[in-house]
């Protein structure tokens, strides 16, 4: 291998092993490590190298990948479509290269687009599954292939009903979301998991 391909190719996997330990961090010890801009920064780097150098393929690419590798402590059950996620667009750049994208895969230059914005949600990314009505399956986003049964878990959210019910719904159902604690209710937690009496067992 020329020096110039090896020198890419140390860079590339020292970048590949780095988002894949923030990613640990991230989704498997719900403990972010950077910011939401610095990862999708070292992302965007990755899938350039891999734009730019052809001699990369040979490695699994990053650019579909949306999570980690799915928890052992739940089940694993398969997506019966991959639940990818959204990009991100951190400044006017980003915003430029969106709409470019658009104007390109629309083959129209003269598009007029209006934008709605709202608060980014940070919580567990869920799909939930109805039959007949009835909730039967939980799963979280896992790594966008295979998720996690946590169907227990979201039954005990009273904002999501176990039973659905009208003249249109589906017979099969499928439904995803974000889960998230809302302000009020972490203000109501927050000093039972702060207090360090309280997380090693005190009373």
């Amino acid at each position: 291998m020329p020096k110039k391909e090896d020198n890419i190719t140390k860079n590339y996997l020292k970048k590949i092993k780095l988002i894949e330990q923030y990613n640990k961090f991230y989704y498997d010890q719900d403990f972010p490590s950077v910011s939401d801009q610095q990862y999708d920064d070292l992302k965007k780097e990755i899938i350039e190298l891999e734009k730019n150098n052809s001699f990369l393929k040979k490695y699994k690419s990053i650019s579909n990948n949306v999570g980690f590798k799915p928890s052992s402590k739940f089940n694993k059950i398969k997506h019966a479509k991959p639940m990818l996620s959204l990009a991100n667009a951190f400044n006017n750049s980003d915003i430029e290269d969106f709409l470019k994208k658009i104007n390109n895969y629309l083959n129209n230059k003269n598009l007029n687009l209006s934008f709605s914005l709202e608060p980014k949600i940070d919580g567990i990314s869920a799909s939930l599954t109805y039959k007949n009505g009835l909730l039967v399956r939980g799963l979280s986003r896992g790594d966008g292939e295979i998720g996690e049964d946590i169907l227990e878990n979201l039954k005990t959210i009273k904002q999501i009903p176990n039973r659905i019910s009208g003249k249109d719904i589906p017979k099969t159902v499928e439904i995803r979301g974000e889960v998230y604690i809302g302000k009020k209710d972490f203000e109501k937690i927050k000093d039972k998991f702060a207090n360090p009496r309280n997380a090693a067992g005190g009373s």
